[in-house]
């Protein structure tokens, strides 16, 4: 008779052509990515670049030059550049996005906690204000004065 498998016993994990990767690191990665783009330093440092490259390849030394006029190869890495990046920001967009609906979750709630407070001590105050309006009319009518009409 085949034995049955047992929950207590872990799986052994299957082997996978498809690369292991931890999707909070990758994450944590693209979001520094991100933060590094949208940086006045990256903006510096791609335009000095750009520019040396262009300089380099239009009037340097004919034969060391590399990529001529139409630039097709900064072209190129600008492309690939921009391939890589685009994904990454909107994965950096979407994790700030759940963050934020986290965030506002918890200030929704702690919202509605802080209205039940306020609202239970708006209450308990009225009661207490009832309650003294009360033992003061006692008190007045005990001692034979005239209670004041200006009470709310």
């Amino acid at each position: 008779m085949k034995e049955k498998s047992r929950l207590s016993i872990p799986r052994e994990s299957k082997r996978s052509i498809r690369p292991n990767y931890d999707p909070e690191t990758l994450g944590r990665l693209s979001e520094r990515f991100a933060r590094f783009i949208g940086t006045a330093r990256f903006l510096v440092y791609m335009t000095v670049f750009v520019v040396s490259w262009v300089i380099w390849n239009a009037i340097g030394p004919s034969e060391f030059r590399f990529d001529e006029y139409p630039f097709i190869f900064l072209t190129l890495l600008l492309s690939l550049q921009a391939s890589y990046a685009a994904p990454l920001i909107l994965l950096a967009q979407n994790r700030q996005a759940d963050r934020d609906r986290v965030t506002s979750q918890e200030d929704r709630s702690r919202d509605e906690r802080n209205l039940a407070v306020t609202e239970y001590m708006v209450r308990e105050l009225a009661a207490m204000r009832k309650d003294l309006v009360e033992e003061i009319k006692k008190l007045q009518e005990s001692s034979g004065t005239k209670p004041e009409s200006n009470s709310k």
